[in-house]
């Protein structure tokens, strides 16, 4: 009765969608547990590219069960759009193989707005958000307010509730923002209409997940986000607002640990950051834009959901033992390894001064990591183009040595490297 998490190691933008793609082909069920449609999941297979925002990365794999958990909250009108976009892509979205459990919140426009307006007010200290409305709406739900995906089988419950939500929302819009409020009307029918379409994939998807585990299937925990944007063990504020570690997978799909055998760590092979906050690697020079792409190929470092381009850096390996802690990784997957060609010396942070203070480990005070220096090891690059490699031993010997300090700094295996976009562009590394 396997379980298997994947997470995030840095901030974010690892390639976990074009790894959890891969997992998927051996999965019986893939599992979105937090956050929201500020995440952006990129897949592609053959020479076609799927953006995922809500739905589970093993969507397209025709045999796997898609399910939506508790701990999401979800953007009906986003949903409602990839589940069609999919359905023109010949996928399969029928509501007897995806589901959406009644216990995820929904985001209004109201929370949208909001989004904008507190990003808007904080001006040089903003955060960064998606403005998706992603944080309004978790402080919905701590606060008892919020709207579950439940709601909408009962029409008239839904519309008074949301009408209720967007007038109170509005109410902080003018009073406070000094913007104007949302059509509330717009609002109320712009949800029922959206329930009308998403009802039939409401199902309990805790009982389902679980009963899929004492039948022995494999349920693939799919998180959004990084581990430096939990928020709880993340660079607070510059934070998501959810739990983006492998503990978010079992209160967001209501599952036991004991269920759980693997915890999958998804690492570029440097690191990237969108977004305001702490980034001690940051190259913000020529070397730095050129790990960044032109933004002319959609494997360059330009957000799937925003379209920022991502700010970029050496490999991170403090962050990367950080996450390995936090987690309890069994295992890494490093993406975009193929990026590296071409550097004839490669650097990896290793340690941090700290106010004059050598640090192994990350510090847990913000205005410590804002101010930590990175100490680098410098390693040999390789110039061959490794696009086409498929064995671990067929790569240039710079790069072996490159995963293998990368295994060693972090003290978790690589058991997978992606040397491309592409589905079939994988190393699997024997443990």
């Amino acid at each position: 009765m396997p379980a298997h998490i994947v997470v995030g190691m840095q901030w974010g933008d690892e390639g976990k969608g074009r790894i959890v793609d891969w997992l998927s082909g051996k999965a019986d069920i893939a599992a979105r547990y937090a956050g929201g449609d500020n995440a952006g999941h990129t897949v592609r297979v053959g020479d076609e590219t799927f953006k995922l925002h809500l739905v589970p990365s093993g969507v397209l794999y025709p045999n796997v069960k898609c399910v939506m958990g508790a701990g999401m909250v979800i953007n009906p009108i986003t949903l409602i759009r990839e589940l069609n976009g999919l359905a023109e892509r010949g996928i399969d979205i029928s509501p007897e193989r995806i589901h959406l459990s009644p216990r995820a919140h929904l985001i209004t426009s109201a929370h949208r707005a909001l989004d904008a307006a507190r990003e808007s007010q904080r001006g040089e200290s903003a955060i960064g958000t998606t403005m998706r409305g992603i944080g309004p709406a978790y402080v919905d739900k701590t606060a008892r307010e919020g709207v579950r995906v439940g709601e909408m089988v009962n029409l008239d419950r839904l519309a008074d509730h949301v009408r209720e939500r967007i007038e109170a929302a509005n109410r902080t819009l003018t009073d406070q923002y000094h913007v104007e409020p949302v059509g509330v009307n717009s609002a109320v029918d712009e949800l029922c209409k959206a329930a009308a379409f998403l009802t039939p994939y409401l199902a309990d998807v805790s009982l389902e997940v679980y009963e899929a585990l004492q039948a022995g299937k494999t349920v693939l925990c799919e998180g959004a986000q990084g581990t430096l944007l939990d928020l709880d063990h993340g660079g607070y504020p510059f934070v998501t607002s959810s739990s983006t570690l492998a503990g978010g997978a079992l209160t967001g799909l209501g599952i036991g640990p004991h269920h759980v055998d693997r915890v999958i760590g998804v690492g570029k092979a440097f690191t990237t950051r969108v977004g305001s906050g702490p980034m001690p690697t940051e190259l913000q020079d020529a070397l730095g834009n050129e790990l960044r792409g032109t933004g002319e190929n959609p494997w360059d470092e330009y957000g799937t959901t925003t379209g920022r381009p991502r700010r970029t850096g050496w490999l991170d390996a403090v962050i990367l033992r950080y996450a390995a802690r936090v987690n309890g990784l069994t295992e890494m997957m490093i993406t975009k390894l193929d990026i590296l060609s071409g550097f004839e010396e490669l650097k990896i942070a290793t340690e941090y001064t700290v106010n004059g203070q050598t640090v192994r480990h990350m510090p847990s005070e913000l205005n410590e990591f804002a101010v930590a220096q990175p100490i680098y090891e410098t390693m040999p690059g390789w110039l061959d183009d490794i696009v086409d490699v498929r064995e671990f031993n067929a790569l240039p010997s710079a790069a072996q040595h490159y995963v293998e300090r990368v295994e060693a700094l972090a003290g978790v295996p690589v058991r997978l490297i992606s040397v491309g976009p592409a589905r079939e562009q994988s190393i699997e590394k024997k443990l």
